[in-house]
């Protein structure tokens, strides 16, 4: 049975994401739903002396505008961004092995917040050996008004009808197994739990981007974390 998940574009999101990544067949980047302020689509956290910070990309933010729609404000966010990383993680165990992929990553990384989130998703997966389809959710062209689960059971069954539809923990406080279930949609919860790594003597800080991983891990470390590719 196919399974499919959904999830924002977010950007340089954490180990959780690509957990889920790796669980799915197909893996949809819901790009055309309205960009939310202070969300993980534009900002994540990394850690800078030993404890959690925000690392931001700024955009030029339009009412009620899709994510895809919405514009990156700096043209050098990008320089600032490695900098930053680089001044935070520079004594990382594995930070000399893993920079040149990152730094040549995000220098590349050109569009609209969605096409820059989507390209650093896909090159992080990729390295890693994840390697679901993905696709747009602006690909559909479903119209926005429909009810949140509604919207995603209508992808799920235009990808994969009669398949599962692999949902993060918090989706159930709003969606309906009904729902799914009356397009023939399968619903399941993805159910990751961060296992704490070696820092470098510094504390364990849940939830911050899995670039925190890559530099004290290494890649095939960082794969270890991760569920068993489908």
């Amino acid at each position: 049975m196919t399974v499919v998940a959904i999830h924002q574009p977010n950007y340089l999101p954490w180990l959780g994401y690509f957990a889920k990544m790796a669980s799915a067949d197909v893996f949809v980047l819901l790009d055309d739903v309205q960009y939310s302020k202070g969300s993980y689509t534009n900002r994540v956290q990394i850690a800078r002396a030993g404890a959690a910070t925000w690392l931001t990309l700024p955009v030029q933010h339009r009412l009620g505008a899709s994510i895809h729609a919405t514009a990156i404000a700096r043209a050098d966010w990008a320089r600032a961004h490695c900098d930053t990383l680089k001044q935070a993680y520079r004594k990382a165990a594995c930070f000399g092995t893993v920079w040149p992929f990152v730094e040549t990553m995000l220098l590349a990384a050109e569009g609209t917040l969605a096409d820059v989130n989507a390209g650093l998703i896909r090159g992080i997966a990729d390295r890693l050996g994840i390697a679901p389809r993905v696709e747009m959710s602006s690909s559909h062209g479903l119209a926005p008004d429909f009810a949140a689960d509604e919207r995603l059971a209508m992808i799920v069954h235009r990808i994969a009808p009669g398949g599962t539809y692999l949902s993060g923990s918090g989706g159930a406080k709003y969606q309906s197994e009904t729902t799914f279930a009356a397009h023939g949609v399968t619903l399941t919860y993805s159910r990751f739990t961060p296992m704490p790594y070696e820092r470098g003597g510094e504390p364990f800080l849940p939830g911050l981007s899995i670039l925190d991983a890559l530099f004290h891990l290494g890649w095939e470390g960082t794969a270890a974390l991760l569920p068993a590719r489908r």
